[in-house]
């Protein structure tokens, strides 16, 4: 079974928010000097992913789009036991949005090679976007499930196991087809290996450009956008404490009611 797995590199969300930077003209994120990690959902996909080839066999490819230094993502990915890496890297790709992510790794999914199965993480770590997956389908021109948390292969086909809003349900469908995964007990990611990792390191990771996919360049880029970020900025929460006073508790219990009332908190 040959699997591709889409993963995006972004800024450690568990850094301290005050790191947090935005750049006011192009509203993305500033990473200089900050922590990059591939986003946490698309850690779970290459989890699925692994466990299905130790079942079934074949390949997994970790597939990237984004700056020269996503690399790094893409040999963590290897460090967890991934086959191979592919990154797409090219500065007339940079602002594309989630139509013109979907048209790129569509071209580079071709390039790569039919796959019979391609995961995407549900949600983006870093936007919240849900949107690549189902336009990655599209362009490809297969069937797509969404928020899956496991996967079976049987017969050329996938059962995948859905969560829906009152459980679950599992859905079958004929490869190749594109499925979004979200985390479940069953798909943490493993640790690297620390010889993984020394082997991963090690290795070369093909860089392709916007000209070895060929692109439809009005697609691609700010030029291609169909999707307008008009605004966006951190929340501001200031907080403080007050301590509540009392010889009792009985007391203290009493002016906290109070206090409470007068914020009209209850």
């Amino acid at each position: 079974m040959n699997v591709v797995v889409c993963i995006k590199q972004i800024i450690d969300p568990e850094i301290p928010a005050e790191q947090f930077k935005l750049d006011p003209a192009s509203k993305r994120q500033l990473r200089g000097g900050l922590s990059l990690v591939i986003s946490a959902y698309d850690q779970n996909a290459l989890e699925v992913a692994l466990q299905l080839r130790e079942k079934a066999g074949g390949k997994i490819t970790a597939l990237s789009l984004g700056e020269p230094e996503a690399q790094g993502a893409v040999k963590s990915a290897m460090g967890m036991g991934i086959d191979a890496g592919v990154l797409v890297s090219d500065p007339a790709l940079t602002g594309s949005d989630s139509f013109g992510v979907a048209h790129i790794l569509a071209k580079a999914i071709r390039k790569i090679g039919p796959p019979d199965l391609i995961l995407t993480g549900c949600v983006s770590g870093d936007t919240g976007n849900k949107m690549v997956g189902p336009l990655l389908a599209e362009e490809l021109g297969i069937p797509f499930v969404a928020f899956v948390s496991r996967i079976e292969t049987k017969d050329g086909k996938v059962v995948a196991r859905r969560i829906v809003e009152d459980g679950y349900e599992l859905v079958e469908a004929p490869m190749p087809v594109v499925a979004s995964i979200l985390s479940d007990d069953t798909n943490v990611p493993r640790y690297s290996k620390l010889k993984d990792i020394m082997a991963a390191a090690r290795k070369t990771v093909p860089v392709l450009k916007a000209a070895d996919l060929g692109v439809d360049p009005s697609r691609v880029g700010p030029g291609g956008r169909r999707l307008e970020v008009r605004d966006l900025t951190f929340v501001q929460r200031d907080t403080r404490c007050e301590l509540v006073s009392g010889e009792t508790p009985a007391e203290q219990a009493e002016r906290l009611a109070t206090r409470l009332r007068e914020l009209k908190v209850i």
